[in-house]
């Protein structure tokens, strides 16, 4: 029986579902029952009937899916798996925008730890950050951890005065206008496709700017047949699964997060066979932090 016939009778034996980012490698996305970016993953993982989520991304995805879910087990093929920018705000500087600025809502990006989340109003993702941020009563929005998204969400809803923090997804802050304009150079017919955890010089040259369902669905949707990728590279393979015969660059040096490749078939194996890696969430830090997930979800119905 090889790996993955006995990662499939495994998650049989022990009620699992396997869940996995678009940027995990196509390996796992080929073996997951649901593949998605951060927002589609938060939901889903609500609604599942299994009683063991195997979560193929990073720690803060692993934390999220627990605190909706507390009574289910929650495990990560490698708890080694972090988002650096999920640690890149802190309680104080939050503590300090609150007693600098009046009517301000703390505005955190899932890609956050859950010690984060604690602190903030409303969690959104790159999918539904604009129609969430539109939808608050506040005037002041204090963005974190990411600054490139909330320079670009403030470009989508002017009426807001937002308060930057100095975080950053390092495998988008490498993506250089000048790599991706060689591309350009190169296929010139190719449509630029990136998200808005890019840089704002990137953003400038782009055609499209979304999140990673996004980037996807407008890149399946067009009647245009080449694209230039400006994300982490495992999205390539949902985009190559449903558009065979269109082509998509990347810039030269390729975007590859270390940390979602960490996840692999035989971790996936391991925590199936052993029940390892599970993510923990004390009842006090769970209490916190569901509130602005849950508002989230709620205000992005």
């Amino acid at each position: 029986m090889d790996i993955v016939d006995r990662i499939k009778k495994l998650k049989k034996e022990k009620n699992a579902v396997i869940l996995a980012h678009y940027y995990v490698r196509p390996e796992v996305q080929d073996i997951a029952d649901y593949i998605g970016d951060s927002f589609y993953l938060s939901k889903v993982a609500v609604s599942l009937k299994e009683q063991t989520i195997v979560f193929c991304g990073v720690e803060f995805m692993g934390e999220s899916a627990k605190t909706l879910n507390p009574e289910k087990t929650v495990l990560m093929p490698d708890l080694g798996a972090d988002c650096p920018m999920a640690h890149m705000a802190n309680a104080e500087t939050i503590q300090k925008m609150r007693d600098t600025y009046e009517d301000l809502a703390v505005v955190c990006y899932i890609n956050s730890t859950s010690d984060l989340k604690q602190y903030s109003d409303v969690c959104v993702t790159s999918a539904n950050a604009v129609k969430i941020v539109k939808a608050l009563p506040n005037k002041n929005i204090f963005f974190i951890p990411d600054r490139n998204l909330a320079h670009y969400i403030a470009g989508q809803v002017p009426e807001k005065n937002f308060v930057y923090n100095e975080g950053f997804c390092p495998t988008h802050e490498r993506i250089e206008a000048e790599d991706v304009l060689k591309v350009k150079a190169e296929h010139p017919e190719a449509k630029i496709l990136s998200h808005p955890e890019c840089r704002g010089e990137i953003l400038e040259i782009s055609d499209y700017i979304g999140s990673t369902s996004g980037i996807i669905k407008y890149a399946t949707e067009s009647e245009d047949q080449e694209f230039i990728i400006c994300t982490e590279e495992g999205v390539s393979y949902k985009l190559h699964k449903d558009n065979p015969d269109k082509k998509f660059y990347f810039p030269e040096s390729v975007p590859t997060c270390p940390n979602m490749k960490k996840n692999s078939l035989e971790k996936i194996l391991h925590v199936l066979e052993t029940g390892d890696n599970e993510i923990l969430v004390t009842e006090e830090l769970r209490e916190a932090s569901k509130k602005p997930l849950e508002r989230m979800l709620e205000l992005a119905k």
